[in-house]
């Protein structure tokens, strides 16, 4: 009866082992099959997108920056972890407003003047969703979809570009 306990709880302690070592092989495995976002573009492309916004920034700096040394910013940057906490707390935050979020817009704009000198641009990041509701059917439906959520936060406070003006690559 001992050697028939002993075989048995083999036997589980074998499965749970491979069960484990079958799981964390796909974990890994899966990684590598990580989807690529719409829109992913090469650095190349960047260069080119950031170049031919040059007109749009010159007409900017050449008359709200005239005279401010270093000129408006270029870009904003975000640390990751901040990127992440805002997208977590932003789910939740849709969800206590009755939204599911499903993405995020980014707003081009400005910080007030300050001391006579034109405030600086900068990048908001809004999350965006459609309203939870239920009519009683089995059918979900998404009532403005891909629109901003509206009472929720958003993200801003990104680093300036170093110096304000530079282009892409810093």
């Amino acid at each position: 009866m001992k050697k028939l306990v002993l075989l048995i709880l083999g036997f589980i302690l074998g499965a749970l082992a491979m069960y484990f070592y079958v799981h964390n092989d796909k974990n890994e495995e899966n990684m590598d099959e990580t989807p690529v976002p719409s829109g992913m573009i090469k650095s190349p492309k960047i260069k080119t997108l950031t170049e031919a916004y040059d007109p749009r920034y010159n007409a900017i700096n050449d008359s709200v920056f005239k005279g401010v040394e270093g000129g408006d910013n270029r870009s904003s940057w975000y640390s990751l972890e901040d990127l992440q906490n805002f997208i977590t707390l932003a789910q939740k935050q849709a969800g206590e407003l009755g939204y599911t979020m499903n993405g995020v817009r980014i707003y081009p704009a400005a910080h007030p003047p300050l001391e006579g000198q034109p405030g600086y641009s900068t990048f908001l990041l809004v999350p965006t969703g459609y309203t939870n509701t239920s009519e009683g059917n089995m059918l979900s439906i998404q009532k403005g979809a891909n629109g901003d959520i509206i009472g929720s936060n958003g993200l801003n406070n990104g680093d300036d570009g170093n110096p304000p003006g530079i282009n892409y690559p810093q």
